[in-house]
C-alpha cells in the first residue's frame, strides 16, 4: 500500500468526522474548545465563518455532524458509547453567551464596486450570498414575498422551536450591513427581472409548495390542510385553533412540527400516521422524540384511502393497514391486510414539499428537469442561463438549512467570478494548517483525558407549562455546569497524530500504550491485509488507515486505524524520539472574499495560502 498523503488537506479533514459530515464544514472541535475556555464570542465568530447563523442552527439544524461523531462509536474497555457529543446544542451556547461581535466582521466598503446583485427570497441561502458579497462592495437587492425575513424557517418552523427574535437578530446583522430589503414584494416574472439589468441573479426561494393527496372526499371539506401552508398561516397568526381530533399524514420533520403545533392550538387527540415503518420515516430522532414525549400517537404501516365527510364536516379517514415485504432484488412491496376508520375533525398533509416556479417563464432558456427542478451546475450553482444562480431548496429540492448556507457560500464565489469575467470552474481548493500542541514532555495545549460521562440532556420547559402559549420555547439551552461537562466529552478529533518516519526506532512503545489498539508496525501489504493486522482490526472502509513510508531500520511501516483513535496523545507522550506528535489541524476554507484577495497570477487550484 502506498504511504498516506497527509499533505492533502482532505486526508485529515476526513478524520475530523463531525467537520467532514457538516455540509458547511464548520470547525466543530475548535469552537467546542473555545466554549470550554469561556471564549463564547470567539466560538460564535468561528461558527459564523461557515454556518453564518449559529443561533438559528444551534436550535434547528438537522445535525448531520452528530450521527458521525467519533464519540458514538469508539470502544474503550469493552464499553460502547452510543451518544455523540451534543454538537448542535453547544453551538447554541456560543450564540446565547456571546458579546458584541459586529466590529470583528469584515468591513463593508462605503464605495461600491459598480455591480448590482438581486436575491429572490430572504431565507438562509440568499442572506448567505449577501453576507459574503457585501464586503466586496456589491450592491444587493433582496426581494421577499412574505412580510418578514427568514423564508421557510420563519413560516414553517414553529416558534416553540425557533423564537422569531433569534431569526431577527441574526438576519438583521446582514441587513444592517447594507442590503436593500424589499418585503411583501413577490417576483412575478423572471423575464421582467432580466430586463432590470442586474449583473447577476440568485434564486433562493426554497421549496414552498406542499404536496396534496387527492383522495375521495378531498374537496368536500375545508378541514383538510397542506402542512407547510398551514404552518405558515399559524406563524403569521391567520390560524389560532385546530380541531380536537387531528390526523397528521406523513413521516418527516414537517409532520413533527404540525403535530406539536396542533397540541398547542387545542388538539387533544393528535395522531401521526405514516404508510411505512419507523426506519423509513424521514424525521430525525430528535424531532420525533419530543413529539412522542408530548403524547402524540404514532401509527405506522397505514395508508389513507378516503376522507370521510358528512354534510361538509370531516369525520374521519379510512386507512389500509399494510404489510411490507422485500423481494430478492431488495425491492419493497406492500399488501393490504386490513381496513380501519380513524375518527378526526382535522387532517394535515405533511407528505413532502416540492419546488414551484410559476414566475419563471419557460421560453427564456432556463431549463428544468422532469420534476420541475431547475438544472443547476452542482459546483458553480449556475443555471442554464449565464448569470442566474440557484441555491438552497430551490436548487436541488428540499434538504436542510445548513446545506442552504453552504449553497449560498458557493454561489457567492460563482457570482463574484461571473461579475469579474473569471472562470466559474477554477476555484481555490481547501488548504490547511498543522500546529504542534506540545507544551512539554508530557503536556499538551488541549484537554486529552478521556471523559466517561454520558451525554447531557438539554433542560426543557416542564410539560404542564408547554402548551400555555405557542411562543414558549421548549428547549432552555444548557446550564453552565452542564455544558462545561459536555464539552469535555469531545475527543478533539482535529488534534492529529502526526508521524515522522525518520525518527522512529521501532521500539513498539506507541503500540503498547495505545488504549484502543489502533497502531501496528508490520510489513507493508495490500490495504485489506494491513487492516486485518491491527490488533483491533480496521473494519470501517469509509475511514482511511494511515500508512507510513518505509521505517529506517527494517523497512516495515507504521499503520494506524484512523476510525477508532481517540486522539488521547499517549503515543506521542510515550515515544522516546518524538516520532509521534499531536498537531492541531485547521481546514482553510475559501470564500468569496478569499477569491478576491488571492493573487490573480497564482495557481488557483493549489489551495488557499
Amino acid at each position: 500500500m502506498q504511504p498516506s498523503n497527509t499533505k492533502d488537506p482532505q486526508y485529515y479533514h476526513k478524520v475530523v468526522d463531525c467537520q467532514w459530515g457538516c455540509p458547511a464544514h464548520t470547525n466543530i472541535p475548535e469552537y467546542i474548545r473555545l466554549i470550554a475556555q469561556g471564549q463564547y464570542t470567539e466560538a460564535y465568530l468561528l461558527n459564523r465563518e461557515s454556518n453564518v447563523f449559529p443561533g438559528i442552527l444551534g436550535r434547528v439544524c438537522d445535525r448531520p455532524c452528530e450521527p458521525v461523531c467519533r464519540r458514538a462509536r469508539v470502544d474503550v474497555d469493552h464499553l460502547r458509547w452510543e451518544e455523540p457529543v451534543a454538537i448542535c446544542r453547544l453551538k447554541r451556547v456560543a450564540g446565547d453567551l456571546k458579546d458584541n461581535f459586529k466590529d470583528f466582521l469584515p468591513p463593508v466598503p462605503g464605495k461600491k464596486n459598480g455591480k448590482k446583485i438581486v436575491c429572490i427570497g430572504a431565507g438562509c441561502a440568499s442572506l448567505t450570498v449577501a453576507n459574503d458579497l457585501l464586503p466586496l462592495g456589491y450592491e444587493i437587492d433582496v426581494f421577499e414575498s412574505l412580510p418578514k425575513m427568514g423564508g421557510l424557517i420563519r413560516s414553517n418552523i414553529p416558534k416553540f422551536r425557533l423564537p422569531p427574535n433569534i431569526i431577527d437578530e441574526e438576519f438583521d446583522v446582514i441587513v444592517e450591513r447594507g442590503i436593500n430589503l424589499h418585503l411583501n414584494h413577490p417576483i412575478e416574472s423572471m423575464k421582467e427581472l432580466l430586463e432590470e439589468h442586474y449583473d447577476a441573479i440568485f434564486v433562493g426561494t426554497g421549496a414552498p409548495h406542499g404536496r396534496d393527496l387527492d383522495l375521495p372526499g378531498r374537496h368536500d371539506s375545508d378541514q383538510i390542510h397542506i402542512g407547510i401552508a398551514w404552518l405558515e398561516s399559524v406563524a403569521f397568526e391567520h390560524i389560532d385553533q385546530v380541531g380536537k381530533r387531528v390526523i397528521i399524514l406523513g413521516g418527516g420533520n414537517t409532520a413533527m412540527d404540525c403535530c406539536r403545533t396542533s397540541l398547542r392550538l387545542g388538539g387533544k387527540d393528535v395522531k401521526v400516521i405514516y404508510r411505512g415503518s419507523r426506519d423509513r420515516m424521514k424525521s430525525s430522532d430528535w424531532e420525533l422524540e419530543p413529539a412522542l414525549e408530548e403524547n402524540v400517537e404514532l401509527i405506522l404501516n397505514h395508508t389513507p384511502e378516503e376522507y370521510l365527510v358528512e354534510d361538509g364536516q370531516l369525520v374521519g379517514v379510512k386507512f389500509a393497514h399494510l404489510q411490507w415485504s422485500t423481494d430478492s432484488d431488495g425491492r419493497l412491496s406492500s399488501e393490504k391486510i386490513d381496513e380501519i376508520i380513524i375518527p378526526c375533525d382535522t387532517v394535515i398533509l405533511a407528505i413532502g414539499q416540492e419546488n414551484a416556479f410559476p414566475w419563471v417563464e419557460r421560453d427564456i432558456g432556463l431549463e428544468f428537469d422532469q420534476w420541475e427542478v431547475p438544472i443547476v451546475n452542482p459546483v458553480t450553482y449556475e443555471s442554464t442561463i449565464e448569470g442566474i444562480f440557484f441555491g438552497g431548496d430551490a436548487a436541488f429540492g428540499p434538504k436542510n438549512i445548513i446545506e442552504a448556507v453552504e449553497h449560498g457560500h458557493q454561489a457567492a464565489i460563482s457570482i463574484h467570478k461571473y461579475c469579474n469575467d473569471q472562470s466559474l470552474e477554477e476555484r481555490l481548493t481547501n488548504g490547511m494548517n498543522l500546529i504542534s500542541t506540545k507544551m512539554g514532555l508530557h503536556e499538551w495545549s488541549y484537554s486529552n483525558n478521556f471523559d466517561t460521562d454520558e451525554r447531557y440532556e438539554v433542560p426543557t420547559v416542564p410539560m404542564e407549562n408547554r402548551f400555555k402559549d405557542i411562543n414558549i420555547e421548549v428547549e432552555l439551552g444548557f446550564e453552565p455546569g452542564q455544558f462545561q461537562r459536555e464539552v469535555e466529552r469531545c475527543l478533539n478529533c482535529d488534534i492529529q497524530t502526526d508521524f515522522t518516519t525518520d525518527l522512529c526506532i521501532e521500539c513498539d512503545a506507541c503500540v503498547d500504550v495505545c488504549p484502543v489498539n489502533c497502531l501496528m508496525i508490520t510489513n507493508n501489504d495490500e490495504e485489506s491485509v494491513l487492516r486485518s493486522k491491527i490488533k483491533t482490526p480496521a473494519e470501517n472502509p469509509e475511514q482511511a488507515i494511515f500508512v507510513s513510508s518505509k521505517l529506517p531500520q527494517t523497512g516495515r511501516v507504521m499503520i494506524k486505524d484512523e476510525d477508532v483513535c481517540i486522539h488521547c496523545g499517549l503515543c506521542a507522550e510515550r515515544c522516546p524520539t518524538a516520532a509521534w506528535d499531536m498537531k492541531k489541524f485547521e481546514l482553510l476554507i475559501p470564500y468569496a472574499l478569499d477569491e478576491e484577495n488571492y493573487p490573480e497570477d497564482s495557481n488557483k487550484v493549489s489551495g488557499l495560502k
